[in-house]
C-alpha cells in the first residue's frame, strides 16, 4: 500500500518521497488510519519497522489541517522517549517529514543546560520530543505547561518502564490536558505496559504488526563460543580478517566499553564509545564520526539499544549478552532495518550459555554456532565435573577437619590441655597440673 492511499497533503507526500519511502510497512498501514480517525492506539511492532512514521505522519497531517499559532511555554504534541539518542532521532525524522510545512519541533533531554532549554520553551513549539526526567524538571520549574496538548505519544514505552521512569510518567500524565489523543508504541506488551495502557488509553485500537519478540527476517544471526578473556582478541581478528567496516558493539558495563575501545584503538581499529557517563556532546560526536566512517567501531552500553537509527548498519556484535533476553531483540534490531540485510553476532562464554538458552527460547529458534580455530571453549561437561570433584574434595577435607575437632573436644572433656599443630591430623596434649 502506498502513502497516497491516505490522502496526505502534497507537502507531506513530497517530504515522504524525499525520505525514500515508497510503500507502507504493516504497522503504518494499521496505525495511520486509526490515528487519522482520532482513536487512541496501542501498537506493538519490532524495532526498525517504521513506528516513528506510523505516529508522526498522521499527527502532522491533522496539525496541518488545523493550524494554530505557537503559544508561549506550551505545545500541541508531546512525545516521550526513553533515551536522548532516540529523542534526537525521532525529532530529526519529524523535521524531515514536516520540512514543507510550518511546524516547530523542540527536543528536551538531559546533558544540555536547563536554562538554554527554558528559553526555547518560552517561545513554545508545535511538537516537543522529550525524555521523562528532564521534562519533569521543566514542569516543576514552571517552564512548561501541558494544558494545550492534543497528542500524547509514548514511544518505546516498555523501555521507559524498564528504566524506572514509571513515577515520572505518572506525574506527567497528571499534568497533561485530559482532552487529548493517546498513542502508545512499544516493542513488547509486557505486564507493566498493559497496566499503563489501561490507565491512559480510552478504547484503543490494538495493533500487533508482528509476532511478539521475533527478530527481523533480514537479520542473519550467529553465535561464536569463546572464553570471556579472549573476546577482545576474537573481535579484532574477525573485524580484520572479514573486513567489517561499520560495527556496533554492545557491552554489559560502561567500564567494559571504555576498556574495549582503548584496546581496539591500540589494535589499529578506529573506535569510539557511547554510554551514560559521556557528555551529550561527546555522544553526538562519536555517533557522527561512526556514521561518517571516521571510526570503524562504535562501542555502546544498553543506552543505545533503541536510540540509534543508522542507515545501512551492517553488523551488530553482542560482546556481552544482555541481562534480559528481550533486550537481545532490541539490540540486533539496529541492523537489518528498512528491508536491508544485516548480521548479528554474539560472543558467548561458558557462563553465558544459560542466557543464550533463554534468548533462543524467547525468539523461538536456535542460533547458528561457529567455532573459530584457536578460540575453542573447553567442554562445559568437563568443567562441571571438575567443579563437582573440587566440591567433593572440599567436603572430604571438611569431614577430616571435623574429626580432628571432635578429638580435641573429647580430650578437653577429660581435663587435658590440647594444642593443635600445623597439620590438622596432628594433635598434641599433656596433663593439666
Amino acid at each position: 500500500m502506498k502513502f497516497e492511499s491516505f490522502s496526505f497533503a502534497p507537502e507531506i507526500l513530497s517530504a515522504i518521497a524525499d525520505c525514500g519511502y515508497k510503500t507502507m510497512t504493516p504497522v503504518q498501514q494499521q496505525a495511520i488510519p486509526a490515528i487519522r480517525r482520532g482513536e487512541d492506539v496501542l501498537a506493538s511492532a519490532q524495532t526498525g519497522t517504521g513506528k516513528t512514521a506510523a505516529f508522526a505522519l498522521p499527527m502532522l497531517q491533522k496539525m496541518f489541517e488545523n493550524p494554530r499559532e505557537l503559544q508561549h511555554s506550551n505545545t500541541r504534541a508531546l512525545i516521550l522517549t526513553p533515551t536522548r539518542e532516540l529523542a534526537a532521532q525521532v525529532a530529526e525524522n519529524i523535521n524531515d517529514y514536516s520540512k514543507n510545512i510550518n511546524i516547530e519541533v523542540l527536543t528536551i533531554y538531559g546533558g544540555v543546560k536547563v536554562a538554554t532549554q527554558a528559553q526555547k520553551l518560552k517561545r513554545g513549539a508545535d511538537i516537543i520530543v522529550a525524555t521523562p526526567g528532564r521534562l519533569l524538571e521543566h514542569l516543576l520549574a514552571c517552564n512548561l505547561s501541558l494544558s494545550n496538548v492534543e497528542f500524547l505519544v509514548l514511544d518505546e514505552a516498555d523501555r521507559m518502564l524498564d528504566m524506572g521512569f514509571s513515577t515520572d510518567i505518572q506525574k506527567i500524565l497528571q499534568a497533561v490536558n485530559k482532552q487529548r489523543q493517546n498513542l502508545l508504541f512499544s516493542a513488547t506488551f509486557s505486564t507493566s505496559v498493559k497496566k499503563l495502557a489501561n490507565e491512559m488509553l480510552e478504547k484503543p485500537k490494538v495493533i500487533t504488526a508482528d509476532k511478539q519478540n521475533t527478530t527481523a527476517a533480514t537479520v542473519s544471526q550467529v553465535v561464536y563460543p569463546v572464553e570471556q578473556r579472549r573476546k577482545r582478541e576474537l573481535l579484532s581478528e574477525l573485524i580484520g580478517t572479514k573486513n567489517w567496516q561499520q560495527v556496533l558493539v554492545f557491552t554489559a558495563t560502561r567500564d567494559a566499553a571504555d576498556v574495549l575501545v582503548k584496546e581496539l584503538n591500540l589494535d589499529g581499529i578506529p573506535s569510539a564509545v557511547v554510554h551514560g557517563e559521556k557528555a551529550q556532546g561527546s555522544r553526538r560526536r562519536a555517533l557522527r564520526e561512526f556514521v561518517e566512517g571516521k571510526v570503524r567501531v562504535l562501542v555502546a552500553t544498553e543506552v543505545a539499544a533503541r536510540g540509534l537509527d543508522i542507515q545501512n548498519l551492517g553488523y551488530v556484535v553482542n560482546y556481552d549478552l544482555p541481562f534480559l533476553a528481550e533486550d537481545y531483540v532490541h539490540r540486533i534490531g539496529r541492523t537489518g532495518r528498512a528491508g536491508k540485510s544485516g548480521t548479528a553476532i554474539s560472543f558467548v562464554s561458558r557462563e553465558e550459555e544459560r542466557t543464550l538458552a533463554d534468548i533462543e527460547k524467547l525468539i523461538g529458534q536456535p542460533i547458528r554456532r561457529i567455532t573459530v580455530a584457536g578460540y575453542e571453549v573447553g567442554s562445559r561437561e568437563m568443567l562441571l565435573k571438575q567443579i563437582q570433584k573440587r566440591r567433593s574434595f572440599a567436603k572430604k577435607q571438611q569431614r577430616s577437619d571435623n574429626a580432628g575437632e571432635q578429638v580435641v573436644a573429647e580430650r578437653n572433656m577429660q581435663g587435658r590441655r590440647v594444642t593443635v599443630g600445623k597439620s590438622s591430623s596432628t594433635v598434641k596434649y599433656k596433663k593439666l597440673k
